[in-house]
This record gives structure tokens, C-alpha cells and sequence, in this order.
């Protein structure tokens, strides 16, 4: 009864942080939402008796990834955001979704609770199976994650660029 009302208190924090980081306006502190997004799924994952996947959403999501999210926001000194109404078209499209979504999520949560406990699937539990499957089976989409990481960071470094400055070196060359 404990691990289900945690998970629930812990599931409600997870989703109170994705909505305060959809409304908020300054990106920085999106930013620190989605971290409380993360550390909220690494206990989730934990009442789920995933440690290493918790382990790895703390080190990797909350800590490095965030940081590089900070860095590229402090890169581009993005200040404060103006909201706007929106397009008609994400209205038109977006309320029917949400609510579509919200009907098969309601639907299968009271179709599959009846029984036994969650499983967490067919991934290997032992570190050293993650590394196999990471570092051998999964390589090539492993690599190319992290060349889209590099190429997205030299797309805001180059967004970032002065136009006074890029004039400059225009000129010295």
C-alpha cells in the first residue's frame, strides 16, 4: 500500500513539474522543472525496482543533460518569453488530442489494473547486459545520438554568434 501511494505522490510531482515547466517564462526555469520531471522518474523507477535505470536517470538526464541544457540557454541568453494565443490549427488539433490521449490512458489504466504487480519488461536488469546490448547490438544509433547532440550544440553556438562579431571576422578575412 506504501509503494502505491508513493508512486501516486510521486507521480503527481512528476506531472505538476511538466505542467510548471510548459507555463513558465523564463527558460531557465523550465529548465529546473524538468529536472524535478527527472528526479521524480528516477523514484518512480525505483518503486519499480529499476535501480540501475533510476541510477542512470539521475546521472545522465538530470545531471548531464541538464547541464548541457543550461549551457546552451546561457549560450543563447534567452530572456524572458512572450506567450502568444497560438495557432488555430494547434487548438483545432491539440484540444482533440489531448483528450483522445486522455481517454486511451484512462482506458488502459482501468482495463490492466486488475492483477499482479508492473512489469518492467524485457530489459536486462544487470549492468553489464545494458552495457552489451549499448555498446555492441545498439552502437550505431548510441553514435549517432551523440553526433546530433554535437551538431545541435554547434547550431545554438552558431544562433548565438553576435552579428556585430561574425561582420568582424568577415572583414578581418
Amino acid at each position: 500500500m506504501l509503494h502505491l501511494v508513493l508512486f501516486s505522490v510521486f507521480g503527481l510531482i512528476c506531472v505538476a513539474g511538466a505542467v510548471n515547466l510548459l507555463v513558465q517564462k523564463h527558460p531557465i526555469n523550465s529548465a529546473l522543472s524538468l529536472v524535478v520531471v527527472m528526479a521524480s522518474l528516477a523514484v518512480e523507477y525505483l518503486l519499480l525496482g529499476a535501480e540501475f535505470v533510476a541510477a542512470v536517470q539521475v546521472i545522465v538526464y538530470a545531471g548531464a543533460i541538464m547541464v548541457l541544457f543550461v549551457f546552451v540557454i546561457m549560450l543563447l541568453n534567452a530572456g524572458e518569453e512572450e506567450h502568444t494565443s497560438g495557432s488555430t490549427v494547434a487548438w483545432l488539433l491539440g484540444i482533440p488530442g489531448l483528450l483522445t490521449g486522455a481517454v486511451l490512458i484512462c482506458w488502459a489504466v482501468l482495463r490492466y489494473s486488475g492483477g499482479g504487480g508492473v512489469t518492467i519488461g524485457a530489459l536486462p536488469g544487470h549492468p553489464k547486459d545494458i552495457a552489451q546490448l549499448l555498446f555492441h547490438e545498439f552502437l550505431l544509433p548510441f553514435e549517432v545520438t551523440s553526433i546530433l547532440v554535437l551538431i545541435a550544440i554547434m547550431g545554438a553556438v552558431v544562433l548565438a554568434a553576435r552579428p556585430e562579431a561574425v561582420q568582424e571576422s568577415k572583414r578581418e578575412s
